[in-house]
């Protein structure tokens, strides 16, 4: 049975072992075999600190297996054909030669290709396959030297967190650019709203001056129809006047000068 496939990571893994068929070292993950080799290993150093004592007796309490499960923690599979059996399957402990290393570069190469990771830029699949070589190697350097490996989980986890945070900055900023050109959005729907409420008022405006305007010229146009009329009727009264004027003179000089 092979519950993870060559194929389908760059790190190098045991057969999977059942589990009710193992001791604890499955269930806990401890096991004296190569831990207890490795841990032989791990002598005082003099003149060192206490501090750095303390954790080399951390490392030094931690088996070889507990180690590679910090790289990656076993993975726990059912067996497909039975449901009760759990199977579980641990990073490989056996030391790594040259060659492995040189199979490692070119399973990376290959799987980059395959994968049509991007060369440059942000690509999930090339940081895939990276992470994958890198944890590989620091199982490799932590199978001949735990202290190094260790460190080296540090780093990477140190660089996970990183980008961790550098993706949840990016995420935030993200949303925060969304909710401004939301809020652009709809305050350019809104000046939408009010340019077309102002063309409305303008148009409105527009025949309401040109109303006024016609009834400003009917106005006007009557009142010099009636002034003109009141002219005539004033020249006709005029024009009588001076006629019943001259009539009325005409009778008074008739009238003196019989006299004389």
């Amino acid at each position: 049975m092979s519950i993870i496939p060559p194929s389908a990571s760059l790190v190098r893994f045991d057969n999977p072992t059942l589990i009710s068929a193992q001791t604890d070292r499955d269930r806990k993950g401890i096991s004296g075999g190569m831990g207890g080799k490795q841990n032989e290993q791990l002598m005082d150093i003099p003149g060192m600190s206490p501090q750095l004592q303390r954790k080399q007796q951390t490392v030094k309490d931690l088996s070889l297996e507990e180690i590679l499960d910090k790289i990656l923690p076993p993975r726990m599979t059912k067996d497909p054909n039975n449901s009760d059996l759990l199977y579980c399957q641990r990073i490989s402990s056996t030391p790594a030669t040259r060659l492995d290393v040189i199979n490692l570069q070119e399973q990376l190469d290959m799987r980059l290709q395959q994968r049509q990771a991007r060369e440059t830029g942000i690509c999930p699949v090339r940081r895939e396959l990276f992470s994958q070589c890198f944890d590989e190697l620091i199982r490799q350097v932590a199978i001949n030297c735990a202290e190094r490996g260790l460190l080296l989980l540090r780093v990477r986890d140190e660089l996970q967190m990183t980008l961790r945070a550098y993706q949840t900055l990016y995420e935030s900023s993200v949303a925060f650019g969304m909710r401004k050109a939301l809020m652009a959005e709809q305050g350019k729907a809104e000046l939408e709203r009010k340019l077309v409420q102002l063309d409305e008022d303008k148009r409105e405006l527009e025949r309401q001056l040109k109303d006024t305007k016609a009834n400003a010229e009917a106005t006007e146009k009557k009142l010099t129809e009636q002034r003109q009329v009141e002219e005539r009727k004033h020249m006709e009264e005029i024009n009588f006047l001076k006629k019943t004027n001259q009539q009325l003179k005409a009778q008074l000089e008739g009238l003196i000068a019989p006299k004389k």
